[in-house]
């Protein structure tokens, strides 16, 4: 099992043997519940699709709900995802994995959404520098300037950066280290900051 779906639930400080100071983020890790293993026979790859949390039933379809309900599963998963693995992990539908598969000082990559800004300019959007105010300008200080030429190509090209939405995109930060463990509030501690806002769900791997 390569990785585990779970919660950020908020940003502490720890300090080491040494007297260092970590700003650490603090993320809950399951217990997930393997609720479908796929093999390379039968649907082409390798992979166990695991489910975290729970929901009421009335807020699930009835075809989620009866597959939930063939697998012998008795809570529905708010949130399921798949990790690829190989083909001889033995496992079995309905299998609990909890935080314990992680090791302290080992790294992962946690994935999320981030924050949404909303509607943003170019100056915070895209770390635009912004006009001088000289002159005796100041109304175009945070204007994006220039976005094309009318004569040639005569249209602004695709993905020139401008104002628009900010955030609430799929974000991934690499190796962040596992600064401590607590298998029984299955609470991973990393060093760093993860995306997303409080109690936003997140998908650590390895």
């Amino acid at each position: 099992m390569i990785g585990l779906l779970g919660k950020k639930v908020g940003m502490t400080r720890l300090f080491g043997d040494n007297g260092e100071s970590y700003a650490s983020t603090i993320v809950e890790l399951g217990p997930c519940i393997i609720t479908q293993i796929k093999t390379k026979s039968n649907d082409g790859y390798s992979a166990l699709q695991i489910g975290y949390g729970k929901k009421s039933e009335k807020h699930v379809n009835k075809p989620s709900l009866g597959r939930i309900k063939k697998i012998g599963l008795t809570e529905v998963p708010i949130k399921l995802s798949e990790f690829k693995v190989s083909n001889n992990v033995k496992v079995n539908v309905g299998d609990t994995i909890s935080v314990s598969i992680f090791e302290e000082g080992q790294l992962v990559d946690v994935r999320g959404i981030s924050k949404g800004k909303g509607f943003t300019g170019v100056v915070k959007r895209h770390g635009f520098a912004g006009a001088r105010q000289s002159h005796g300008q100041s109304s175009r200080v945070r204007a994006p300037g220039s976005i094309g030429q009318a004569s040639d190509p005569s249209r602004v090209w695709k993905g020139t950066k401008m104002a628009g939405q900010h955030g609430n995109k799929k974000a991934l930060v690499r190796n962040l280290k596992i600064l401590r463990i607590d298998i029984k509030k299955n609470h991973l501690f990393l060093n760093g900051s993860v995306p997303g806002s409080k109690d936003g769900f997140v998908m650590v791997t390895r």
